[in-house]
């Protein structure tokens, strides 16, 4: 009882939020305000009320996610600098092979055969450190990390602006494909990764993580040169939808979150096998830093992917007059969350922990690639529109 006691003082003596904020932060906030405000007051004459809803609750989650975790404050800054100086340089599609910053660095292409480099390189200098245990390549990889973020987020800001450059005004939000959305993955999931590993104050996971985002990109340029998925296409009739712009990057959160809790369960196995007095023990992150961050993970990813299914049914009520229609892509995405909810219910109920959880959430990243990608090869549905 006495401990409950002074853990509850504790938390009372803890500050309110408004009492953490600091210069940086009001200044972040009035930053993205402004910025808000002059977006809506550029292009208000092109947007619709969603649009608008849409655009205040993205300035709102920039506002609270650069609140709550300081570094993504700068990473947001630099990769809307970026974005808007490539902006300026493409008045049209000519001008992303005649300017050397648009052709070389900043042009959608560009920017995403960038971070296809950089994300290897990152993967290859965390495991340079795990094998060596140098803190300097680690800290190296983490900033290889941050730039293949970067630059991924400025190819697919980018790539916005571009399908807008199209005859017929062809513009969308760029997650509309296999191709962009496998950018939108590897970035995503580094992003989710990289807040781990500012929370637990460890680099010892990044090889695991970096391994499926490499996996990833190894897909994507196959996609990209084998299929040319790279050219810019109309969208079908039932993507032209708002519901698009919110459904899909809400999805991909979760399935980020549920990667990364596979490979971290592939180093749970690991380290498991390692004694302590080893010298690999130091090298490995500790059984319950994977742990924790394998079950905050796979929560985080099943609130997201709950929210990403029922805005995939509102959507589907849209386009297809019904909200749920026994589609192979709609019931695989049942599997997925019943099977990531019963991996949290006996988590939460039983306090089931260690390696059948780590073997539960690698078989569930299976479940979840075919319901993400085996579906659209081997299955055909209303969905068929994203097949390979």
């Amino acid at each position: 009882m006495a401990t409950s006691r002074e853990e509850l003082l504790r938390e009372m003596r803890q500050p309110s939020l408004l009492q953490r904020l600091g210069v940086g932060d009001w200044a972040w906030l009035a930053l993205v305000v402004v910025a808000t405000i002059a977006t809506c007051v550029i292009l208000w004459e092109a947007m619709n009320r969603y649009e608008v809803v849409i655009t205040i609750g993205t300035a709102a989650t920039m506002v609270g996610l650069g609140w709550h975790w300081s570094a993504s404050k700068y990473y947001m800054a630099l990769v809307c600098s970026l974005s808007l100086f490539a902006i300026s340089r493409y008045p049209d599609l000519a001008a992303g092979q005649a300017d050397f910053f648009l052709r070389y660095l900043l042009s959608s292409q560009s920017a995403i055969m960038w971070m296809s480099a950089i994300f290897p390189a990152a993967t290859l200098a965390y495991g340079i450190a795990l094998v060596t245990g140098n803190a300097f390549t680690a800290r190296v990889a983490s900033v290889l990390t941050w730039a293949g973020a970067i630059a991924g987020l400025v190819g697919l800001l980018v790539r916005w602006h571009e399908t807008h450059l199209y005859a017929g005004g062809i513009g969308y939000i760029p997650v509309s494909n296999l191709y962009e959305v496998f950018v939108l993955f590897a970035l995503m999931t580094a992003l989710i990764y990289l807040y781990y590993e500012a929370a637990q104050n460890t680099r010892t996971m990044g090889f695991f993580v970096l391994l499926i985002i490499s996996a990833s990109i190894g897909f994507l340029l196959w996609y990209h040169f084998e299929r040319e998925a790279y050219q810019i296409e109309p969208l079908v009739p039932a993507l032209n939808s708002y519901w698009m712009k919110i459904h899909v990057p809400t999805n991909f959160v979760g399935y980020g979150c549920f990667a990364i809790a596979a490979m971290l369960g592939v180093a749970y196995l690991i380290r498991a096998r390692v004694a302590d007095d080893s010298p690999w023990a130091a090298r490995l992150p500790t059984l319950k830093q994977i742990d924790e961050v394998s079950y905050r993970t796979i929560a985080l990813g099943f609130a997201f992917f709950t929210v990403a299914t029922i805005l995939g049914a509102l959507w589907a009520a849209e386009a297809w007059g019904r909200y749920w229609s026994w589609d192979p892509k709609e019931s695989w995405a049942l599997i997925v969350w019943l099977n990531y909810a019963g991996w949290l219910h006996l988590r939460y109920t039983k306090g089931l922990r260690g390696k059948p959880m780590a073997w539960w959430a690698i078989a569930g990243l299976f479940v979840t690639t075919f319901a993400f990608l085996g579906v659209n090869m081997f299955l055909s549905g209303l969905h068929s529109y994203g097949e390979l």
